[in-house]
């Protein structure tokens, strides 16, 4: 049994839940083998998390009558892993480089007739500095997504749609008064107008690549809080904004704790330049 395999034993709640992970092999591979280590949701350190949905409180059915809000419920994709990378130029599209983690293990899959109708969504936070780094949430379902639907939508939409919707949601869990008072315990962000963002879509995947640099604010906000950063407990929540009734309620499509990070638990992540002049994707080697 591999080393990935036996971890996926122990930390399983239930019978139930370990045969299916055991079952989605491209799913186990990459929620327990990225760069930062999956953690325990209320007691983990250096590592990450899924918070449940009904921890962020979204527009509610009745949001544009009462202004309510309620609690999210599900996620409508599952998580598929975190990576935390380091690297001297600013990483874009890490889905489409040949030796992403993440879409080799689903490609893998999908070579002996599994998860066929998977879909991967990517949200990477890039962060400026003497050495850029980069902390990319995978998200994915086996299903397909309803045709039509608000993520639909915002999958297969323009930039112009994308950056008009796509919101984050943050909670403070844990972390000092400094953190909790610029921050805020509850905050909800467009980052589609805030901040430059890019997207990225392939046959099966979407890839969103957010720049914190392009924002003087958000730079100075990100800094305050990497200073303290293994004493901070966050829970960030993605989700694509209604902006009519019909579209009600909101929910996210994916969400995760970073509990406590060291910033040198990153990898570092080569990128040569080389590949540029002949048209390559980029390569990557992490260590």
């Amino acid at each position: 049994m591999s080393l990935v395999k036996r971890k996926l034993k122990r930390r399983c709640s239930g019978i139930e839940q370990c045969a299916k992970l055991l079952e989605d092999d491209w799913k186990y591979e990459v929620i327990y083998g990225g760069s930062l280590k999956h953690v325990d949701l209320k007691h983990g350190s250096n590592g990450w998390a899924s918070p449940p949905g009904d921890l962020f409180s979204l527009r509610s059915q009745t949001y544009f009558t009462k202004k309510a809000k309620a609690p999210s419920g599900p996620w409508l994709l599952q998580p598929a892993g975190v990576d935390w990378l380091r690297s001297y130029d600013k990483l874009d599209h890490v889905l489409g480089r040949t030796d992403n983690r993440v879409m080799n293990a689903l490609r893998k899959a999908q070579s002996i007739g599994k998860n066929m109708k998977s879909f991967v969504m990517a949200v990477n936070l890039q962060m400026p500095g003497r050495e850029n780094h980069s902390a990319v949430f995978y998200f994915s379902t086996d299903d397909p997504i309803a045709s039509g639907s608000l993520l639909d939508r915002f999958i297969n939409g323009d930039d112009a749609f994308r950056n008009s919707r796509f919101k984050m949601v943050n909670r403070i869990v844990k972390g000092p008064w400094l953190v909790k008072n610029t921050v805020g315990n509850y905050s909800a962000c467009l980052l589609g107008k805030a901040l430059s963002c890019s997207y990225h879509r392939g046959d099966n995947y979407l890839e969103i690549d957010v720049d914190i640099a392009s924002s003087a604010i958000a730079t100075t906000i990100l800094h305050l809080a990497l200073g303290c950063v293994t004493a901070v407990t966050i829970d960030m929540g993605f989700m694509v904004e209604a902006q009519c009734e019909e579209e009600l309620p909101e929910r996210l499509f994916g969400a995760v704790r970073i509990s406590e990070m060291e910033m040198s638990s990153a990898s570092f992540v080569e990128t040569r330049s080389f590949n540029k002049k002949v048209g390559g994707a980029g390569s990557l080697s992490t260590n």
